[in-house]
């Protein structure tokens, strides 16, 4: 872009200038006197050189700044201008993740996960998620494979730093159970501690809070369906076994959750969650009483070099529990890894729970993995881990597995 007004204009005008003064001037100016004028021209013609530069920069600058302006506009991910444009159209989702298994327990493979996400936006405030999963590929009857619907709630934002969820959700509790898509977790399958002691994956259907306080700490507060475990057999007041999945479940005591999460440094989250319910069983044995869960963990992110360590316990009251050692059930693991490039990385996993720690035998089973994940693309990964088991189960081999998510 050129200013209008350039030097030779300027130049222009200082002539006419001059001419025109010397045009009513009785007599012609001397030849000294025509030198003091041409002097005193030039000086005024050097000085606009510097003013007229200086006025170029600054319009120069002035322009590659719009530039850079626009090429920054330009270069924003076109899907985040869409849902600028219009954030209320309905969006969909999914991961999906097969597994194949050589241990000592058997050879298997299996399409484990078939997941799709559905979510809407009523407003800007008001929002609606679900979760529709198909495991082992088929369902029906006499068949290995089920239907479930893991989510399915409504999310509203009270204020900025406050949101409420009514519906069907993932209790706020561990690592994984709210975020286990397979591109965001080493190993084939899911780490043994979180599903036998949480248990994840876990959901239930009530009410929660969602609050995010200054210097980088957030609370989660939820009042739910609780867990109905077996009374009898082998199953009897195992954690896992008492996931009802809010069909049909009984509602005669509900859970109250808690979690407490800290992400003041970058990288770094540390979490602690507490749950309470009155009666494991929902009042079908007389013998058992409250549960309480406590589970704390941290998240670690450091350049290539990534952490993980949790543990969890659960207590449970009563007569029945004590009997069979199960009114104490824990484990913990820690997960170091390392990224040698940005889509290959290794890692190594100590497992260690018990679901009958209340008693004197040596119930306790350790597991150790280690293996490799390969990244094709930040959302489609590639799996193979060694898997070594002692203790009161012995279970070795080797996992290969592929996941995705979208």
């Amino acid at each position: 872009m050129k200013h209008p007004f350039n030097l030779k204009t300027a130049a222009a005008c200082l002539l006419l200038t001059s001419i025109s003064g010397l045009s009513y001037a009785s007599t012609p100016p001397s030849n000294a006197k025509m030198w003091e004028i041409l002097k005193k021209q030039q000086k005024q013609i050097e000085s606009l050189k510097k003013e007229n530069k200086l006025l170029s920069e600054k319009i120069n600058i002035n322009a590659d700044m719009s530039n850079q302006t626009v090429k920054k506009a330009a270069d924003k991910p076109t899907h985040k201008i869409a849902k600028s444009v219009n954030s209320h159209t309905p969006s969909i989702g999914g991961y999906g993740e097969l597994h194949y298994n050589n241990l000592d327990s058997g050879n298997e493979i299996d399409f484990h996960r078939f997941v799709l996400f559905f979510s809407h936006d009523f407003t800007n405030r008001t929002r609606f998620f679900s979760e529709l999963e198909l495991e082992h590929v088929i369902s029906g009857n006499g068949k290995t494979g089920e239907i479930e619907l893991e989510q399915a709630y409504i999310e509203h934002d009270l204020t900025n730093k406050l949101l409420a969820r009514a519906g069907l959700f993932l209790i706020p509790v561990g690592i994984l159970n709210e975020t286990h898509e397979p591109n965001t977790f080493y190993g084939v399958e899911r780490n043994p501690v979180e599903k036998n002691i949480i248990p994840t994956t876990w959901w239930e259907a009530g009410l929660a809070l969602n609050g995010r306080i200054n210097t980088g700490w957030s609370y989660d507060v939820a009042l739910t369906s609780g867990l109905s475990t077996p009374t009898t057999g082998s199953k009897a007041y195992l954690i896992r076994s008492g996931r009802k999945q809010a069909a049909k479940a009984p509602a005669n005591d509900a859970a109250i959750t808690a979690r407490l999460s800290w992400t003041g440094i970058p990288g770094v989250k540390i979490s602690a969650t507490v749950q309470r319910q009155q009666d494991i069983t929902q009042g079908t044995d007389s013998t058992a009483g409250a549960a309480t869960l406590f589970e704390t963990n941290a998240v670690i992110q450091k350049g290539a070099f990534s952490l993980r360590a949790l543990y969890a316990q659960w207590k449970l009251d009563g007569s029945g529990p004590a009997a069979l050692g199960r009114d104490k059930q824990k484990g913990w693991y820690i997960e170091p890894a390392y990224k040698l490039t940005p889509k290959l990385g290794l890692f190594a996993r100590y497992n260690k729970w018990d679901n009958n720690a209340g008693n004197s035998a040596a119930t306790e089973i350790k597991q150790t993995n280690y293996g490799i994940n390969y990244w094709l693309h930040e959302n489609v990964v590639f799996k193979a881990d060694i898997q070594k088991q002692s203790g009161a189960s012995s279970n070795d081999g080797f996992n290969l597995g592929m996941g995705y998510q979208f």
